[in-house]
Parts: C-alpha cells; sequence; structure tokens
C-alpha cells in the first residue's frame, strides 16, 4: 500500500540503506513530494537520529576501505558524491585511517591486480598500475615507491 507521507517513506527509504540528507532529499522529490514536506519529514528524521549524515560518512569510508580496499582521496570523493559536506567526508575518513594501515591498503590493491605475480613486467603495466591506483585514491608518491620496489630487474 503506497504511502504519500514523505516522513513515512523517508523511514522505508532508510530501512532499506543508510542516505545522507542530500540523497533522501533526492528520492523524496522525485516521489513527487512537495518541497516544504520533504523539509520538514527531513526535520523530523534527523530529530529521531534515524537521519544522520556523519553516520553514513563512516558507513562509506568503511565500506570503501574494508570491502572495495580503496584509497584515502578516492574514498573521500564517494563521501562528497553522496552529497555529504567535505569537512564531514574529511573526518570520517581520518576516522577511518587512523585505524588502518595505508601501506598495506595500497599494497593489497596491486596485489590483486598483478593476481600473484611477484613483478611487473615493463614499462607499460608499469603506467597502466600507477594509473590504476590513483584512480582508486592513492597519494601517488606512495604508489611509485611500491611499484618501483615490485619492477622487474633487467
Amino acid at each position: 500500500m503506497p504511502t504519500d507521507n514523505p516522513y513515512l517513506i523517508g523511514l522505508q527509504l532508510l530501512a532499506r540503506r543508510e542516505l545522507s540528507e542530500a540523497q533522501l532529499r533526492q528520492r523524496l522529490a522525485r516521489r513527487g513530494c512537495a518541497s516544504d514536506e520533504i523539509d520538514s519529514a527531513i526535520a523530523r528524521l534527523l530529530a529521531e537520529r534515524a537521519l544522520d549524515d556523519r553516520r553514513v560518512a563512516t558507513a562509506i569510508a568503511n565500506t570503501e576501505t574494508r570491502v572495495r580496499g580503496r584509497g584515502r582521496l578516492r574514498v573521500k570523493r564517494q563521501i562528497e558524491a553522496a552529497g555529504i559536506s567535505a569537512p564531514l567526508a574529511q573526518a570520517a575518513v581520518d576516522a577511518v585511517f587512523s585505524e588502518l594501515d595505508a601501506d598495506a591498503l595500497l599494497t593489497a590493491a596491486l596485489e590483486r591486480r598483478l593476481r600473484g605475480r611477484p613483478r611487473i613486467e615493463d614499462d607499460r603495466e608499469f603506467q597502466r598500475l600507477y594509473r590504476y591506483l590513483l584512480t582508486q585514491g592513492f597519494d601517488s608518491d606512495r604508489v611509485l615507491a611500491v611499484l618501483r620496489g615490485r619492477r622487474q630487474v633487467k
């Protein structure tokens, strides 16, 4: 039985997955809810702590690092893409990365890409891996250092 109440729709959406305030606003607007009704529903959900951008930012950061193995920059971009402010995104990234070994995360991403091979075969593969690891959000200086350590000696 569909409902037209933005608050109830918001609760249903939040029961499925964590959403940021911006994401929930978008979804409610797409369903044709009036903007003043959306505002009151959002205010109520925030007051009840059913909606919490800080919690969403931390959840995204944890998923992006622990499940997907992404680096700091990519994680921050993903959080901001969810409509969360840059300061909240940075705080979540800092909190998650304070518990992680960023170099181990980078090494694990490289290992997955090399598929068990101990060395990088040639310059083309080196460049391909460098671009890949940068898109995964790892720092360029650390990427170069790790890749140089794995380069095939001729």
